[in-house]
């Protein structure tokens, strides 16, 4: 049961080697997914997805579910965690999360809506479960320009893009919660890097949005961020925003965490007091 760290979203090349006709042109990298998260309720205990490829050649979509959750290195970058054998003490869905169909091909401007069903188990408490969503799109081949003649032997580059979608199953009465603590910022070059750090409360995923304004001496707003942000245990991310036509002096960094996304429908939205803080900027 040791996690391991994985980029995302995962995009996955393999080499073919064939002979005869050339390869034809890719086209998996254009399957559309909505929407982005799931949200599952026990209610109902179903959900859905829609795919759709605008593309001109077929792809062939394959689905799977792992657990994991998003986690920050020792350098504030973003990776995935996951555990491939999770225990009982940890909010898998991942077994329990049926798709259908698991695996199709999806034509040229065709679209297909894949259904989720959760199917826990009668001992299931209350509380947010947690799954990742594997879409994996792979189309034709692209022929490798460059290489050596190799006479009838034709060297091509085929991908599969994988697409990894975050699904929140909720049972029962569920709450989240956020701390906020260790804001720095300081100018680096042409950027202004941001470190902080969350840790999540309550039983449910934080899922939110960060919003910093930078203002000069005199409280005008002279810039102005936001990121999507979700915490499942804890996080120390890193942020850098640009410093272009910002002049010497000294500033002052605003930052807030709200529970509003623009991305989440608000009957999904586990809603908590905006929390703020900030912090003294000095630009060389």
């Amino acid at each position: 049961m040791i996690p391991s760290l994985r980029p995302f979203p995962m995009i996955v090349a393999a080499l073919l080697v064939g002979t005869g006709n050339r390869p034809a042109a890719l086209a998996a990298q254009g399957v559309m997914i909505a929407p982005h998260v799931l949200f599952i309720d026990h209610r109902t205990r179903s959900g859905a997805l829609t795919l759709y490829n605008p593309g001109t050649e077929p792809v062939e979509i394959s689905i799977a579910t792992i657990f994991g959750y998003p986690v920050t290195d020792s350098s504030g970058a973003f990776q995935l965690q996951t555990v491939d054998h999770p225990d009982s003490t940890q909010p898998s869905a991942a077994a329990w999360i049926q798709a259908y169909p698991r695996r199709l091909t999806l034509g040229p401007q065709q679209k297909q809506i894949i259904r989720l069903l959760g199917k826990p188990p009668a001992t299931l408490t209350d509380g947010e479960y947690w799954a990742r969503l594997v879409v994996t799109a792979k189309g034709g081949a692209v022929p490798v320009s460059g290489m050596a003649d190799s006479g009838q032997i034709e060297v091509g580059l085929t991908l599969e893009v994988r697409t990894i979608l975050p699904v929140l199953y909720r049972k029962g009465s569920v709450s989240t919660g956020v701390t906020l603590t260790d804001l720095h910022a300081a100018a680096k070059g042409d950027s202004l890097e941001l470190r902080i750090h969350l840790v999540r409360r309550g039983n449910a995923a934080f899922v939110g949005t960060l919003r910093a304004v930078l203002v000069d001496s005199s409280g005008k707003a002279v810039g102005k961020f936001s990121w999507p942000q979700a915490v499942y245990f804890e996080m120390a991310p890193r942020f850098a925003v640009p410093l272009t036509g910002l002049g010497s002096g000294h500033y002052r960094l605003r930052l807030e965490v709200t529970s509003d996304r623009e991305d989440v429908p608000p009957e999904a939205i586990l809603p908590i007091p905006p929390l703020r803080d900030s912090v003294d900027v000095a630009i060389p």
